[in-house]
């Protein structure tokens, strides 16, 4: 893996973001800034936010209120820009099941901007020690196999930003030390790292968001979310429930 994809890291903050899903205030009033080789832990309950803050963060939502911006300028001005320095792994593991191992890398890879080859999918799946399944039919893999697969893609098409929801469910011990020290390497390189976790992720030196300090009481005054999305207001536009 080559340096050159990290060239394009910057700060990469988000200021005063509201989100609103389903007509509820998942989250409000929340800060926060990254800089090239920091990370940020996303701890608190299911139903918190945290999944629909990564996605906000990767572009697949927009904030309800408030601004995300990198290296100063506006997500919104360039977003698929933004697409090219982000690399988000959501909850479910996306293989398909009738390719093989090696397809669904190689179609990630080229999908963001990576080149497909087999030398870099065989890589990229020898850094979580499963280069044997190299051939095997995604409907074959266990459930920790399948995640292994899909953290892959990460190291298949190098990018500065890793959005990563749970990225260590289904995984054995030994596996989990694996992409601690994938983490570390990227962050080392200058890459970012923001991450949501209900289990022990050693992520030295991050900052932690407890979306519980951003949760909204039901009666919040000065924000009514069901009008708001009635009356199409500009900062819920694009919002999708």
């Amino acid at each position: 893996m080559t340096d050159q994809a990290y060239t394009d890291a910057a700060e990469f903050a988000g200021s005063g973001l509201v989100c609103i899903r389903g007509e509820r205030i998942v989250f409000a009033d929340l800060d926060f800034s990254l800089a090239p080789g920091e990370a940020i832990l996303l701890l608190g309950p299911n139903g918190s936010g945290k999944s629909s803050l990564l996605r906000l963060m990767a572009g697949l939502l927009r904030p309800t209120a408030g601004t995300l911006t990198w290296g100063g300028v506006p997500l919104a001005d360039d977003p698929e820009a933004h697409g090219g320095r982000s690399r988000y792994i959501g909850h479910h593991d996306a293989i398909k099941p009738v390719l093989s191992v090696r397809e669904n890398v190689a179609f990630w890879s080229r999908l963001w901007n990576g080149d497909g080859s087999e030398a870099t999918v065989r890589a990229a799946l020898e850094a979580f020690t499963i280069p044997h399944l190299l051939e095997v039919p995604g409907r074959w893999l266990s459930a920790g196999q399948k995640r292994r697969v899909n953290l892959a893609r990460l190291l298949a098409a190098p990018a500065p930003l890793w959005l990563l929801d749970e990225p260590t469910t289904a995984l054995d011990r030994a596996t989990v030390a694996v992409v601690e020290r994938l983490l570390d390497a990227h962050r080392a390189r200058g890459g970012m790292v923001v991450l949501s976790t209900h289990t022990d992720v050693a992520l030295p030196g991050a900052r932690v968001l407890q979306m519980d300090d951003f949760a909204v009481p039901m009666d919040w005054s000065g924000f009514d979310a069901e009008m708001a999305t009635a009356e199409g207001e500009p900062w819920t536009a694009g919002v999708r429930p």
